[in-house]
């Protein structure tokens, strides 16, 4: 078997952080064999800063379908974060939390209409259309509703282009759409468009924005006052990485193009928010060694094959899906050598693998590897295919968090695992204001718990 070596590229971690530490201490537990997840919540809310430092005109509408995992939708929806919903059991799942209809956008070009139907009987009535088919449904349907008509702009290099299914031709179909929606007496309030996921072209941003303020200049021509502009996903959310080209870019462009108008700037951030938070843990239950002869008939090993226990059928779904590359990173610290290796799912199926070729060193079962950025993409698409579990969530804090967050999300405290107090310099306060999900569930007027910089740290 004739595997080709690949260079190993290096990997910085943080091997300090509370996931790790969470991680070692259930680990430690000789009953636990299933892979499993590590969620640190304040890096979400860490997220939600740095997202107000740096766009603070743009709203943000979380894209559910990145992670619907509920205690994600309860603290961004007590920071005050919007949703992007996809269908009609996202538009669903939002609401339980006791969020607002207002504050959803049903950002799907191409909705079937029993999900019209429901958005317009729970009234969420902003949603989105690249095509003449989706108007005259919404016009038999929800002839109330405030449309967005989505365009397409593509990014030259994105994680996973969307371009291809979805968004009209902003010169040539957005003016003719227009004018059938005027026919047809429908509130066209405004222009959306979606660069791509995991942009990694920043000035696509710019084209975009221009063309959807030529699309703003023609709709005053027909009448339309559009007050919305919706500039989609698209921004990174991998450990080390910042959103701040991307935004000094976004934030030239609405000063040079919209300054003159009075428009409301939302967009749909996904993995932006949840990426880095989640860090995947798994089990090495078996080990293939693969050696071939020398001349003399002496055998030596070319290649190690890794058994874990989550694969592509689960939430390295991502792989086929998502586009993503993951690091294999051992739990334990080795010295050299290392050997070339490849990681598999635990499935019956050879397409469950997970990395093809890269030097490992030398593990044994029952040791674990770790995967961080696991929190897009990964979960929501996860199946129990060959009967291998769904890896559970498991939320890391300090008990001084806890008695924040406890308040603020349903989780509970045996899916809790408590770290150590953090050590680290006192920083300035983050001033997050989050009102308690309780209350905003049970729509009473709403209390805040102020967060300072000490459980921001670690």
């Amino acid at each position: 078997m004739k595997i080709k070596v690949l260079c190993e590229e290096s990997v910085n971690v943080d091997r300090t952080s509370n996931p790790w530490n969470a991680i070692r201490n259930m680990t430690r537990n000789t009953d636990q064999e299933e892979a499993f997840y590590v969620c640190d919540l304040k890096d979400i809310i860490e997220k939600h800063k740095l997202w107000t430092d740096h766009l603070p005109r743009v709203e943000p509408h979380y894209a559910v379908k990145c992670n619907d995992d509920l205690t994600i939708l309860e603290l961004l929806a007590s920071l005050g974060v919007c949703f992007d919903c996809a269908s009609r059991k996202e538009i669903s799942k939002v609401l339980s939390v006791g969020v607002d209809p207002a504050r959803i956008i049903f950002a799907n070009p191409a909705k079937p209409i029993s999900h019209v139907r429901y958005a317009s009987d729970v009234g969420v009535a902003t949603m989105t259309f690249d095509n003449e088919s989706e108007l005259h449904k919404v016009h038999a349907i929800y002839p109330g509703a405030r449309l967005v008509v989505r365009i397409r702009v593509d990014a030259r290099d994105a994680q996973c282009p969307l371009g291809m299914k979805f968004g009209c031709d902003p010169v040539r179909e957005a003016p003719q759409l227009l004018r059938i929606a005027k026919s047809l007496n429908l509130n066209v309030v405004g222009v959306s468009f979606h660069v791509g996921s995991g942009c990694r072209e920043p000035a696509v941003f710019r084209r975009a924005i221009k063309a959807a303020r030529d699309i703003f200049d023609y709709s005053h021509t027909l009448g339309f006052n559009f007050s919305l502009l919706d500039i989609g996903g698209g921004y990174p959310g991998v450990k080390r990485s910042s959103i701040s080209e991307i935004a000094e870019v976004v934030n030239r462009a609405l000063d040079e193009l919209f300054s003159d108008l009075n428009v409301r700037f939302i967009s749909e951030p996904g993995r932006y928010y949840v990426s880095s938070a989640y860090t995947l843990a798994c089990n090495i239950h078996s080990v293939r060694k693969i050696t071939e002869e020398d001349a003399q008939g002496r055998c030596f090993e070319t290649h190690r094959m890794y058994y874990i226990n989550d694969g592509v059928y689960g939430s390295f779904n991502c792989i086929l899906y998502d586009h993503q590359v993951v690091t294999p990173i051992p739990l334990k610290e080795y010295a050299e050598p290392k050997i070339s290796s490849s990681v598999w799912g635990p499935s019956c199926d050879g397409l469950d693998q997970i990395i093809e070729d890269m030097s490992l060193p030398d593990m044994q079962v029952g040791e674990w590897v770790v995967f961080e950025n696991m929190g897009a993409y990964t979960l929501p698409v996860a199946s129990p295919f060959n009967g291998f579990p769904i890896p559970k969530v498991y939320y890391v804090m300090t008990h001084r968090e806890w008695s924040v967050f406890k308040n603020i999300v349903s989780v509970q405290q045996e899916d809790v695992a408590f770290v150590d107090e953090p050590l680290a310099e006192q920083q300035e306060l983050y001033n997050l204001k989050i009102p308690s999900s309780e209350l905003v569930t049970a729509m009473k007027p709403v209390t805040y718990t102020t967060i300072s910089a000490d459980l921001m740290v670690g």
